[in-house]
């Protein structure tokens, strides 16, 4: 053991290679371990980027995720967007409380129901081959008798305009009605499953 030490202080200190003196503006010489870790970073580099590549040159450009339009992009993370429609107002919140599903259930057909399915050829009262177009669009009748007919009388117009103003603000009111009402079936009906899992797990 003495004659080990003995020997090992007689051994040449040996240190590692340093940098030239016409590079030591550059810092200190890079060693093996600093150069493996270097290079492992440029390739997971690489081989990320020829990946990406390749996803970009087999998409589909008619793929389409319901994830592209219901989240958004906040700090650098995806969240799902809470869409103002399924915000609940204060009567929303009561009726949930105070009402059973199936009320609500009926309500919501009622109003679906209420609702007249918009024909835009009837709507326009012409014939469905001239709906696309955006001017000279004659009525059935003006291509039943070929001929038009002169100005109508100012007041009649306004009149048949506040009715489908009227007819419009109706139609716009049931479908809000309607969509609440399907939104508060939903938050009752996922209330009463949590309730049951609940007892299950119970």
């Amino acid at each position: 053991s003495s004659f080990r030490k003995a020997l090992k202080s007689q051994q040449r200190n040996h240190h590692e290679r340093s940098q030239p003196a016409f590079r030591k503006n550059l810092g200190l010489l890079e060693k093996k371990k600093d150069y493996k870790l270097r290079a492992d970073d440029y390739h997971k580099k690489q081989n990320t980027l020829a990946a990406l590549r390749k996803k970009a040159l087999d998409k589909n450009p008619d793929e389409f995720y319901f994830k592209m339009i219901s989240s958004q992009l906040q700090d650098g993370v995806h969240v799902t967007k809470q869409d103002k429609e399924e915000m609940m107002t204060e009567e929303q919140k009561k009726v949930m409380r105070t009402q059973d599903i199936k009320y609500v259930e009926m309500k919501r057909v009622a109003e679906a129901k209420a609702m007249p399915s918009f024909d835009l050829a009837n709507h326009l009262q012409t014939a469905p081959e001239l709906v696309n177009r955006v001017y000279n669009r004659p009525t059935l009748e003006t291509l039943e008798t070929k001929s038009v007919k002169g100005d109508l009388n100012p007041r009649s117009i306004m009149k048949m305009a506040r009715i489908r103003k009227h007819q419009y603000k109706m139609l716009s009111q049931r479908i809000d009605r309607e969509k609440k009402m399907f939104v508060i079936a939903q938050k009752i009906q996922t209330r009463k499953d949590l309730q049951v899992r609940k007892k299950v797990c119970v």
